[in-house]
């Protein structure tokens, strides 16, 4: 089987173009009677590459928003797929269109399409990574909370559709530590809880360990260094503590906890001496038979490898596979790379894929469809925004990820993830640009000057990941007024607020991540002595800026210019609660924000 799925992929990347012109006829064969491609393109049932490069616009979110607002109220004509594949779900793209997550429309065969992807990446892993298949996977997994849109869809993110598949429910037993139940859980707390004693009553079984992201699995190290206490407890006695109260999750657990004193002392050593900047190796030694970390490191998530490497004690780290809420896109063929070396090739059957190149794109101007390059046309070197046509009615759009084509495998392009297009901020799902930053900077700034602490005369920006949850730092520049000096704060801490005020307009993924998650921490503002913004201005041009054209970056990554600015920190205030969020919104029809029912 694994020979035939390794032939497979052989087969249509040798074979990549061909395939891709297949493709395409196929998706504009099955969707030619639909509203978008009959009406708008006025395509006329043709199939074939040169009509619909001529007819069809590339497009973003904005563009298809009336369309998704239809099917999403419960329109069943073919407005985006043919009438023998209706959209039949949501899924919800982390990506934000005025502060709400995207609805990306899906039909049933595309969830199929997908699965078959991680099956054909299996089957590469097994060529590096000796007795896969003799454990099992500590996978540290949440659904997050889905809606009905008013016309019935389901809405809701890739994973947790994933979850709730009939194939993952019936998944070997023994496949995974963590019981479904505790994965479905809509309490963070319950859910990690169970999840991590799960992992550790079934320790010496595990031979891989991973999460969505990064930051995923260095949640789980920080819940264990913060709740071991409570866990050894649990195993001792052979009891669930009273704080999961989740009837499914109590009964899951009940089928894996034992008592278990020599577990437990060992849980007790290893939490006791983990806390701190210490901890090294801990995944290693509390799961020895880990053979690697499985989790996505590409994009931002590489600012977490020295910290993974720290706690894995320099386990291998495998990020499988490039998919997103708009589709599938490539499978990493050297699993075993460094993750700085980190490629996917794209696989020509999932979409038809098309390539923006960044320096062409970039400006005021509006992008054009006839510098849209093809599959097969693109350059090893240069940069592309990925631009898709799927099976599930998105044609030509722009997905908004930045590329670099790295090489070939076989006529295949090698893709790495460089950047989203115009995020600024990324600590996990969320996507801050740079207009919503400034809006909740100016919107903070409002509420310093109504309490007389002066005014923000510049600020920059960056992910902080040196913390678990990371979480955002704002580097402000004060021009204070009154004789209140440099340190700009009352007994009621405005500053604080102010870092509040600035959550309360970050977009809703955002907010979701901070309280319904916790995979992002407290928003953090931190004020700089007066000169700061000169001194970095100088910073700049000595090491190669031009002085008439240099403009402050609204985000820092480079070691020497955080120095710079932490050197030069006066105070430091944190969000002193959580900012308000509920589940979420969908559009109606007129686009006013519509409450839809929420489930776990």
């Amino acid at each position: 089987m694994d020979t035939e799925k390794l032939r497979f992929i052989e087969e249509v990347t040798t074979n990549a173009d061909a395939v891709q012109e297949r493709v395409l006829g196929e998706i504009l064969a099955r969707n030619a009677e639909t509203e978008y491609l009959g009406n708008r393109c006025d395509l006329a049932g043709a199939t074939d590459r040169a009509t619909f490069r001529a007819k069809v616009p590339m497009v973003e979110y904005e563009d298809l928003l009336p369309y998704i607002r239809r099917i999403a109220n419960g329109d069943r004509s073919p407005i985006l797929t043919g009438p023998g594949h209706p959209v039949t779900e949501f899924f919800t793209s982390s990506g934000t269109s005025g502060g709400e997550r995207k609805l990306i429309p899906t039909v049933e065969d595309e969830f199929h399409r997908r699965m078959m992807l991680g099956g054909l990446i299996k089957s590469v892993i097994i060529q590096y990574v000796s007795g896969f298949d003799e454990g099992c996977g500590l996978y540290f997994h949440f659904a997050k909370s889905e809606t009905t849109t008013p016309g019935g869809l389901p809405a809701r993110t890739v994973q947790t559709r994933l979850f709730k598949s009939e194939a993952f429910q019936k998944l070997p037993p023994g496949a995974l530590t963590s019981p479904v139940a505790a994965i479905l859980c809509p309490d963070a707390f319950q859910s990690m809880y169970a999840q991590v004693l799960c992992g550790l009553c079934q320790r010496h079984r595990v031979v891989r360990v991973g999460a969505v992201f990064a930051s995923g699995v260095l949640r789980a190290v920080r819940f264990f260094q913060q709740n071991w206490e409570q866990l050894a407890a649990d195993i001792e006695a052979g009891e669930l503590t009273d704080r999961v109260t989740d009837p499914s999750v109590r009964e899951a657990v009940a089928g894996v906890l034992r008592p278990d004193p020599e577990l437990a002392q060992f849980v007790r050593a290893e939490g006791s001496g983990s806390n701190g900047d210490s901890g090294a190796g801990i995944i290693a030694r509390i799961w020895p038979n880990t053979k690697y970390l499985d989790t996505v490191v590409t994009g931002s998530m590489a600012q977490y490898v020295p910290i993974l490497n720290h706690y894995s004690g320099g386990l291998p780290i495998i990020s499988k596979m490039y998919v997103s809420s708009e589709a599938s896109v490539g499978l990493n063929l050297s699993p075993m790379c460094d993750p700085s070396e980190v490629s996917y090739t794209i696989m020509p059957t999932t979409a038809y894929f098309e390539f923006l190149p960044v320096d062409d794109a970039a400006g005021d101007a509006p992008a054009a469809s006839h510098l849209l390059v093809e599959l097969a046309g693109v350059e090893a070197g240069r940069e592309y925004e990925l631009v898709v046509t799927t099976y599930a009615g998105l044609y030509r759009y722009r997905v908004g990820d930045v590329l670099r084509v790295t090489g070939f495998h076989n006529a295949a392009p090698r893709v790495r993830f460089v950047r989203r297009r115009n995020v600024l901020l990324s600590i996990e799902s969320d996507k801050t640009d740079e207009a919503e930053l400034q809006r909740a900077v100016e919107r903070a700034s409002a509420l310093l000057r109504r309490h007389g602490g002066g005014a923000v005369l510049d600020y920059t920006s960056r992910a902080c990941a040196e913390t678990i949850p990371g979480h955002y730092v704002i580097y402000w520049e004060l021009m204070v007024v009154g004789d209140g000096g440099e340190s700009v704060d009352d007994d009621g801490d405005v500053l604080g607020r102010c870092c509040l005020e600035m959550e309360e307009a970050m977009n809703s993924v955002y907010r979701q991540s901070r309280v319904a998650d916790g995979s992002i921490g407290p928003l953090e503002i931190r004020v700089v002595r007066s000169g700061t913004f000169e001194e970095l201005a100088d910073y700049a041009v000595s090491h190669g800026a031009s002085i008439g054209q240099y403009k402050v970056p609204r985000r820092v990554t480079a070691p020497g210019v955080i120095q710079l600015l932490d050197s030069r920190v006066i105070s430091s205030h944190f969000s002193p609660a959580l900012p308000h969020w509920a589940p979420a919104h969908t559009l109606n029809s007129t686009g006013d924000r519509q409450k839809c029912s929420a489930s776990a």
